[in-house]
C-alpha cells in the first residue's frame, strides 16, 4: 500500500468511533456494580477492537471474494458447536470457550454475513433468483442463532440482508411482497415458531403492570429512570435508579436509561447526534466506493449499527419489547464491540481503496 492511499483513510470515522466508545466507557464505569470492574474489562475490549479494526482495514476487501465460502462454512460450524457445547448464561446457550476467553459466534456472524452477501450480491443483477438464493444464505445462520435462543440477533441478520438488498437495487415490489407475507405469517409464527418466553416478553411489553415485580420490572424501572433524568439529568454517577441497583442489567441492555437518568435529555441527544453523524459518514464512504462490493459492505455495516441502536433505544423508552440487543459502542461487552470494530475496519478498507489509481 503506497503513501498516497493513506490520504483516503477516514479519520472522521475513527474519531467518531473513539468518541462513542469513550462515552460508552464512562457510562459503563458509572453503571457497573461496586464489585464488578466492567470498565476495566471494557478498556481491554476497546484495545482489542481497535487493533482488529486497523488490521482489517489493511486487507483489500476485494480479496474477501475468495474467503466468502469458507467463512460461511466456519460460521455454520461455529454456531452448530454452540448448540452442542456452548456455555449457558442469562437463559441462552450462546458462548464458546476459546483459551481464556468466551466468544459469541452469533455476534461475529453479523459481520461475516455482510462479507458473504456483499460478495454474492456485488456480482449479480438483483432479480428474483438472486433474492431467493441470498435469503437461503441467511436462513441457516439465523435459524441456528434462533435456537440458542436469540431471536433479536436472528432479526438483525435479516435486517442486514434487507438493507443490503435495497442498496443492491432490489425492486420495491419485493419488499412490499415480503412485508405482506411477514404480516400474514404472524399467527403461525406466534403459535409455532416463537418460544414461550418470547411470547411472554411481548405480553409484558403490552402491559408491564401485569407483572411489575417480575417480567415487567426492567421495563418499568427504565421508564422511571428516563423520566427522572429531565433535561440535564441527576448528575454523572448520581442516578437513583442506576446507582441504587433498581435498574438491572444497566451496564448492557439498559445503559441508555442510565444515560438519560444521569445526563438527561441533553446527554441522550449528544449520543443520538454522534450515532447519526457516524451513520452519515458510513453512507458517504459507501457512495464513494469504487465498486458494488465495497458499497454493499459499508451499507451492511451501517444497517447493523442503525438497527441495533434503534432497537436498543426503542426498548429503553418503551416502544419495543425487551430483546437483549446492545447499544452500539456504548453497552458493555467484548464480542459485540469487537464485531462493531471489525465492521468499521471493513468500511476503512473500502475508504482506503476508493480511488483505484492511487492504490493499485
Amino acid at each position: 500500500m503506497n503513501r498516497r492511499a493513506w490520504r483516503n483513510f477516514d479519520y472522521s470515522l475513527l474519531v467518531l468511533s473513539l468518541t462513542l466508545v469513550a462515552y460508552g466507557w464512562l457510562m459503563v464505569r458509572s453503571a457497573q456494580p461496586p464489585d464488578r470492574p466492567y470498565a476495566l474489562y471494557q478498556l481491554l475490549w476497546i484495545g482489542v477492537g481497535l487493533v482488529c479494526s486497523l488490521g482489517v482495514s489493511l486487507i483489500d476487501y476485494r480479496l474477501l471474494n475468495h474467503l466468502a465460502r469458507p467463512l460461511y462454512v466456519v460460521l455454520v460450524l461455529a454456531l452448530g458447536m454452540v448448540l452442542v457445547m456452548g456455555r449457558t448464561a442469562f437463559g441462552g446457550q450462546r458462548w464458546l470457550a476459546v483459551l481464556f476467553f468466551t466468544v459469541q459466534p452469533s455476534e461475529l456472524a453479523k459481520v461475516g454475513l455482510i462479507v458473504i452477501l456483499a460478495t454474492f450480491l456485488g456480482r449479480r443483477a438483483v432479480g428474483f433468483r438472486t433474492v431467493a438464493i441470498s435469503f437461503l444464505l441467511v436462513v441457516p445462520l439465523a435459524g441456528l442463532i434462533f435456537l440458542q435462543p436469540s431471536l433479536s440477533t436472528a432479526l438483525i441478520l435479516f435486517a442486514i440482508w434487507g438493507g443490503m438488498l435495497f442498496v443492491a437495487g432490489a425492486p420495491v415490489r419485493y419488499f412490499l411482497s415480503g412485508g405482506v407475507a411477514s404480516v400474514a405469517a404472524l399467527p403461525l409464527a406466534w403459535n409455532y415458531v416463537l418460544q414461550e418466553y418470547m411470547r411472554e416478553r411481548i405480553r409484558i411489553f403490552l402491559n408491564p403492570l401485569a407483572d411489575p415485580g417480575g417480567s415487567g420490572y426492567n421495563l418499568l424501572q427504565s421508564r422511571i429512570a428516563i423520566g427522572a433524568g429531565g433535561l440535564l439529568g441527576q448528575g454523572y454517577g448520581a442516578g437513583g435508579q442506576s446507582q441504587l441497583g433498581y435498574l438491572r442489567v444497566r451496564h448492557t441492555d439498559f445503559i441508555f436509561s442510565v444515560i438519560a437518568e444521569e445526563l438527561g435529555f441533553l446527554g441522550a441527544f449528544v449520543l443520538f447526534v454522534l450515532l447519526v453523524i457516524l451513520l452519515f459518514r458510513l453512507i458517504h464512504i459507501a457512495q464513494e466506493a469504487r465498486d458494488a462490493q465495497g458499497r454493499l459492505i459499508v451499507a451492511g455495516v451501517a444497517v447493523m449499527i442503525f438497527f441495533q441502536a434503534a432497537v436498543n433505544i426503542g426498548v429503553n423508552v418503551g416502544l419495543l419489547p425487551p430483546t437483549g440487543v446492545s447499544l452500539p459502542f456504548i453497552s458493555y461487552g467484548g464480542s459485540n464491540l469487537i464485531t462493531l470494530f471489525l465492521g468499521l475496519g471493513l468500511a476503512q478498507s473500502v475508504a482506503l481503496r476508493r480511488h483505484a489509481l492511487e492504490f493499485d
